[in-house]
């Protein structure tokens, strides 16, 4: 969420960068309601000085003996203006916060200008597209053909959109997953937590999928909870409502959770494998800390994210997300797309974003120098550190060979007990 205050001591800069983002969004009515707010505060406030002032005289007036009776009445006409200001008063702070909420974050000035992912700049390159020598399959054809992906029993289970793996499938799954938990906790520092796959609607308006994305979302009832898209909701919402220590700063969790997505308006988008599911496994990296900070901290934790594709030996590239492709909530956003040689191109298997105090703000997270100083609002950010699925499908079409088999990255042969090659 924006700062109200600073929108409206700098309207004129934050219209110019939700321009950018061509939102199709005018501040002015956003605008003339903290006008209204504020028109009625200085009213309630009068009102009030008036009442008090009023109570004071009666005191006097009975002390010297008068009548306080048309002073008493005068008191309780002004106490039942005051109720009534304070009814509108609620109704139009909610209806600000309402607005408020549903305007996005404002980018960052190193953004580029674009309406689309044809607009994203590429920022730099990993590794070469390996020089296969046949035609490549793509991987759920691979998939199905070694006897590790089931796509129709998975149907038949549950619907379109969702996977079954089966022996070195499975098994390739569960070893990315304590791969990716390992390196993220013995190399980079993050703190591992195992987070509720299921939050409230207060956790998803503290990351923003709320109220703006509730079709994308599952909601289970009874309990009106949610199944989490991914684990940034419940990891950034573990310090909602906390004041931290700001010597504490920066500092970083990492999470294996599964994913739930309904996909919404993506119809007829990669309905083929694993790309876009339902459900899916990803490790997720959320960070905190200081606002000075937060644009090395993006750099940072986008360099833990490439470095899961560096072990594991698949090319990729990095891009910075235009400003009409970067999303809601985030300020900057870099995408690391990983190659795919059956579609001759590269894919995204992890977004790194740089959120500032948009969350934070809505979460109510902040942070305090020293004892006795003014909280301020964190910055927080988030990356997936990776998707698993979609490595698995990097890992299929990167290493295959030409008589179907695949073979195994060797960093994760340890966690695959010593298995060098997927067979049929």
């Amino acid at each position: 969420m924006l700062d109200l205050h600073y929108v409206r001591e700098h309207a004129d800069e934050v219209t110019n960068a939700l321009k950018r983002r061509d939102a199709g969004l005018t501040l002015e009515p956003l605008l003339e309601l903290d006008r209204r707010r504020r028109q009625l505060l200085g009213e309630v406030e009068g009102l009030k000085k008036q009442r008090n002032d009023s109570s004071k005289q009666i005191g006097q007036i009975m002390k010297s003996g008068g009548d306080a009776g048309p002073m008493r009445e005068e008191v309780k006409r002004v106490g039942s203006r005051i109720s009534e200001i304070e009814e509108q008063l609620e109704s139009v702070q909610g209806e600000l916060h309402e607005l408020l909420s549903t305007i996005p974050n404002t980018p960052h000035a190193s953004v580029p200008a674009g309406g689309s992912e044809e607009d994203n700049e590429e920022v730099r390159r990993w590794g070469d597209p390996p020089s296969l020598g046949f035609a490549p399959k793509a991987h759920d054809e691979l998939g199905v053909a070694l006897g590790i992906l089931d796509f129709e029993r998975a149907v038949k289970v549950a619907g379109s959109r969702f996977a079954l793996y089966r022996g070195d499938g499975a098994l390739l799954e569960r070893a990315l997953i304590q791969f990716m938990l390992d390196l993220h906790t013995r190399e980079h520092g993050y703190v591992e937590v195992i987070p509720p796959f299921m939050v409230n609607a207060d956790a998803m308006f503290g990351t923003g999928q709320l109220p703006k994305f509730e079709a994308d979302l599952f909601k289970a009832e009874p309990g009106g909870f949610y199944l989490i898209p991914t684990a940034e909701v419940p990891v950034t919402n573990i310090h909602r409502e906390e004041i931290l220590d700001g010597s504490s700063l920066p500092f970083g969790y990492c999470a294996y959770t599964p994913c739930f997505r309904s996909e919404a308006g993506s119809y007829g988008k990669d309905v083929r494998g694993l790309v876009r599911q339902h459900q899916f496994n990803k490790v997720e990296l959320v960070r905190f800390c200081k606002p000075a900070d937060s644009y090395a901290e993006l750099e940072k934790l986008t360099g833990h994210a490439e470095i899961v594709l560096q072990k594991l030996g698949l090319p990729y590239r990095v891009v910075t997300l235009c400003t009409g492709d970067v999303s809601f909530s985030s300020a900057k956003t870099y995408d690391v797309e990983v190659w795919l040689p059956a579609q001759d191109t590269y894919r995204e298997i992890s977004s790194c974003s740089n959120f500032e105090g948009f969350q934070a703000r809505r979460a109510k997270i902040r942070y305090r120098e020293e004892r006795g100083a003014k909280p301020a609002h964190v910055h927080t950010l988030n990356g997936s550190g990776l998707a698993v699925g979609r490595t698995v499908v990097a890992i299929l079409e990167n290493y295959q060979q030409e008589d179907g088999s695949v073979v195994v990255p060797e960093i994760l042969r340890p966690y695959m007990h010593g298995k060098e090659r997927i067979g049929p």
